[in-house]
């Protein structure tokens, strides 16, 4: 097991994938989870949701197709 936890998002959309994003990061809160993204829109969209979310995009790697993502403490 690693410290680092990841979701692999393969090429969903981005419908599916917010959906989906949400859930997870609304069950770890304050932590980061690594999310792969494939989906030619995600570079737009991840930011995008991040802002609207109040979570943090704290890095983006377009070779890996990674973000890391701090999911927010206030949930409600």
């Amino acid at each position: 097991m690693t410290d680092e936890t990841v979701f692999d998002a393969g090429a969903l959309g981005c419908g599916e994938l917010v959906v989906l994003l949400r859930i997870r990061l609304r069950k770890m809160p304050g932590q980061v989870l690594r999310v792969v993204a494939t989906d030619p829109g995600a570079p737009e969209d991840i930011p995008a949701w991040c802002r609207m979310t109040r979570c943090d995009l704290l890095r983006h790697d377009p070779a890996t197709h990674s973000f890391w993502i701090r999911s927010r403490d206030d949930w409600s």
